[in-house]
């Protein structure tokens, strides 16, 4: 019975969990309760995933209307593989946070945190596995009112100004979104995404259809923080409470980015998008404006959590750069890059956020000397780094080899050169962090400061493991990232 109803659990424990949080008003319960809820999905998503590979697609009927009259959740190769992800950063973020929010934060809040938290994994989740719309919308609405509030609750002031801005700018892309979906459900009467994609082929007025792909797309893009909609970023990623920075670093753009690709593949169709219309140009030089310039600003920025946060702005364009390709190396790039940059950025931002406990800063000045401070934390940083760049061996040098074979098989020589030369801009802006924290030296009474907690150590160095163990043994990103790829392009169900 149980396994029969995974789909729908896979949503309903965080989202249940959450209102217990707020009766109860017990920090240290509400911690456990979502570190439980997190462990839970986890292991949910691997079942599904696990059920996918073995058996095909699930269609999921809630309340037992059969689609597409009424909500399904659907998950196949594709989604599956975003669920798992998502729960498996969860999982790690959570015990993380313990001493991260008992520091950052006062007590009186810490159960509102762990509230909005698991409101936010819920939404998260909720987007990946439904196949309706409209579902996808209010789940969209879930995870990105939670996270204002998680951003807001950030202890510089600077956090208000960051959360108001992603809440004006967030409003603006669900507004977009839900007018796209609108003009969608009047010209094809259904709101289920795969009775869509086959009603769309029935419509012979194009101009709706064309102006919601255009609403969809400049929604969903603001989601994503795609140059040049990503002002919001930044500031978010930067100034939010550190177990937040990691989570939404590691998990919100990267659902976002999965909407856009159902859309533009499974929705509107190849035909559509990428041959009726120069979506393919476009996306490719916006990733390409994304990547180069969002790295140049990284490497001028004297505030760690900055920097790594326009080098995520970069880091979406190589997806989207994957996307624009719609090929299957590119799409198995993109796809397998929403995973190892999810690891690897949440993996850098945990390890910030001890820096920050330990040193009241992540600014460059401040971890001068970090290297013999905290031998562990910055050996961590140059890891994930070296993920960023793109070093063999690491999971990042994974994600970009699929790229260039992508690039190289639409004869886009050019593109495959400029991928490898932007990973020289990444090195410039790592290298920024070894100079200061191994060839300076420490500030007087900063080496009696010691490591971050053990709590907050050990789940950052097992993201940190991850960018070499992804790196090292593919068989499960890139066979997975392959399958989603597949599914985009109609080769397989």
């Amino acid at each position: 019975m149980i396994a029969e109803n995974l789909p729908a659990l896979q949503v309903v424990v965080p989202l249940l969990a959450a209102p217990l949080m707020v009766l109860l008003r017990r920090g240290s319960f509400a911690w456990l309760l979502a570190t439980l809820v997190s462990w839970t999905a986890f292991a949910i998503a691997l079942a599904l995933a696990f059920k996918v590979r073995e058996a095909g697609p699930i269609s999921y009927a809630m309340g037992s209307w059969p689609p597409p009259w009424g909500i399904e959740y659907r998950v196949d190769a594709l989604n599956s593989f975003v669920l798992v992800l998502i729960t498996f950063v969860a999982s790690v973020v959570a015990p993380y946070a313990r001493a991260s929010v008992a520091a950052e934060l006062p007590r009186d809040q810490h159960y509102l945190f762990f509230t909005m938290f698991s409101l936010c994994l819920a939404g998260l989740l909720g987007i990946t596995i439904t196949g309706d719309a409209f579902n996808l919308f209010v789940f969209l609405e879930i995870s990105s009112l939670s996270t204002y509030v998680l951003v807001a609750l950030g202890r510089n002031r600077r956090a208000l100004l960051a959360a108001y801005q992603y809440l004006v700018l967030g409003t603006i892309g669900a507004t977009f979104y839900i007018i796209g979906v609108g003009m969608l459900y009047l010209m094809t009467g259904t709101l289920n995404l795969a009775d869509l994609a086959l009603r769309l082929h029935e419509v012979h007025e194009m101009r709706p259809i064309l102006a919601a792909l255009a609403f969809i797309t400049v929604g969903l893009g603001l989601k994503i923080a795609l140059f040049p909609l990503h002002f919001w970023l930044p500031n978010a990623y930067a100034y939010a409470p550190s177990a937040i920075s990691s989570f939404i670093a590691a998990s919100a753009t990267k659902v976002s980015v999965y909407v856009l690709l159902r859309f533009y593949f499974l929705v509107f169709g190849m035909p559509l998008v990428f041959g009726r219309l120069p979506m393919a140009q476009i996306l490719i030089a916006l990733s390409v404006l994304a990547v180069v310039s969002a790295s140049l600003v990284a490497v001028f920025q004297r505030d760690l959590k900055r920097m790594f946060a326009y080098s995520s702005v970069a880091q979406i364009g190589y997806i989207t750069l994957g996307a624009g390709l719609a090929n299957e190396a590119g799409l198995t790039g993109a796809v397998v890059h929403l995973f190892n940059h999810g690891i690897t950025k949440g993996a850098i931002f945990m390890l910030l956020g001890g820096v920050s406990l330990r040193l009241g800063s992540t600014s460059l000045e401040r971890v001068a000397g970090l290297g013999k401070t905290m031998p562990l934390t910055s050996f961590g940083i140059v890891l994930g780094g070296m993920s960023l760049i793109g070093i063999p061996g690491t999971a990042g040098f994974i994600s970009k080899w699929y790229l260039v074979l992508g690039a190289i098989e639409h004869g886009y020589w050019w593109l495959a050169a400029l991928i490898v030369a932007s990973s020289l801009i990444a090195l410039v802006y790592v290298w920024r962090f070894v100079e200061m924290a191994y060839f300076r030296a420490p500030e007087p009474g900063a080496a009696a400061l010691g490591e971050a907690p053990t709590s907050m150590l050990v789940p950052a160095w097992i993201m940190v493991a991850g960018c070499i163990y992804f790196g090292l043994d593919t068989g499960y990103t890139v066979d997975g990232a392959h399958r989603a790829a597949q599914v985009l392009l109609g080769l397989v169900r």
